[in-house]
């Protein structure tokens, strides 16, 4: 097996789906990235270089399942590298962030299957989110991934 960890920074949005009580769509996308962390004498300081070649696309149908709580499944491409499919493990939150219109939350997700460099993925996704009043979307993903050899 081979593991592979990064991160990506999605951006799009959430909306219900027409005729589904408790149902959403979100879609967002992701240019090729890098973070940078720095731990310095002030603090921590951080910077989020976007580069222009290759964008992941997201998909998922989110299911609110109870008071700030939600199950979801969907998937991800990235770019030409392939494809994920995932599911939630246990339940995702959200809740109020104390900025107005801004709700947060965080989710894990099981890879549950892969297409491409990604055929025979396994591991976990985890999701960091914001979602404004208006359903944009500003979504941290960390991957960490199991493939075959």
């Amino acid at each position: 097996m081979k593991e592979i960890v990064f991160a990506l920074e999605f951006k799009g949005s959430a909306a219900s789906v027409p005729g589904a009580e408790g149902k959403l769509r979100a879609k967002t996308t992701a240019s090729s990235q890098v973070f940078r962390t720095a731990l310095t004498a002030k603090g921590v300081e951080t910077a989020l270089e976007t580069e222009r070649d290759g964008v992941a696309t997201f998909e998922s149908e989110v299911e609110i399942i109870g008071e700030g709580t939600f199950v979801e499944s969907g998937s991800i491409t990235y770019g030409t590298g392939g494809k994920v499919t995932f599911k939630t493990v246990g339940r995702g939150i959200l809740g109020p962030s104390g900025v107005m219109g801004l709700q947060r939350g965080a989710v894990i997700w099981e890879v549950t299957g892969g297409e491409g460099q990604f055929a025979g993925a396994t591991g976990l996704i985890t999701s960091n989110f914001t979602v404004g009043a208006e359903g944009e979307v500003v979504d941290n993903h960390f991957a960490r991934l199991f493939l075959p050899s």
